[in-house]
């Protein structure tokens, strides 16, 4: 059983759609769909800006907009190990999005669709700093110390650039929220459910 908790039932009428086939074609049919679906959402998830912007690391521009318009980047920011990948461990879980078919008859397939919930995603993606909070939940809710970070190249510094100074440095400096894995994940729940073939 997997550890993912969202199932959504759906029936699919194929009356008009794809009159007197043949179980099996369905099958195929409906497989084929859910992969393309399945592949737009890692796509997109690809292509988010704080996912594009952990991604290029220490070299990165703010281009989720999160710092406040101010110099400096997620990775160097929340503080990840230089060599580190945060993105991956979140990768492997929405590939572990699957169906289960329940029903096919020539005119109706019902099917569940198993998606992570955004405490799954929230489980792989601890703080570097603080292993009980959750970097990409901090995305969505805020992240503390902004205004103590000192873009700087440094053998102290986890990623190579970037430190906490001991005084602020950035004068009106608040972290900027932005939806994330939440409202992706939300967003795919619908997707699934309205699933064409």
């Amino acid at each position: 059983m997997s550890n993912y908790e969202y199932y959504t039932e759906i029936q699919t009428t194929l009356e008009n759609q794809i009159p007197n086939i043949a179980k099996e074609q369905v099958r195929k049919i409906f497989r084929a769909a859910f992969q393309k679906k399945k592949n737009q959402m890692i796509s997109e998830f690809l292509n988010h800006p704080v996912t594009k912007e952990i991604e290029m690391g220490i070299n990165a521009k703010n281009i989720s907009g999160t710092l406040g318009g101010g110099s400096g980047n997620l990775f160097s920011f929340i503080g990840f190990e230089e060599g580190y990948d945060p993105i991956g461990p979140i990768e492997e879980v929405l590939l572990r999005t699957d169906f289960k078919l329940i029903k096919v008859t020539k005119r109706e397939i019902e099917f569940s669709v198993i998606l992570p919930e955004p405490r799954d995603v929230f489980a792989v993606t601890p703080m570097p700093w603080a292993s009980g909070r959750s970097w990409a939940k901090g995305i969505e809710t805020g992240i503390s110390g902004l205004g103590y970070y000192l873009l700087k190249s440094t053998k102290n510094s986890r990623s190579g650039l970037g430190i906490q100074s001991t005084r602020k440095v950035r004068k009106k400096s608040r972290f900027k929220n932005t939806q994330y894995i939440t409202a992706f994940i939300r967003k795919y729940e619908k997707e699934f459910s309205n699933l064409e073939l």
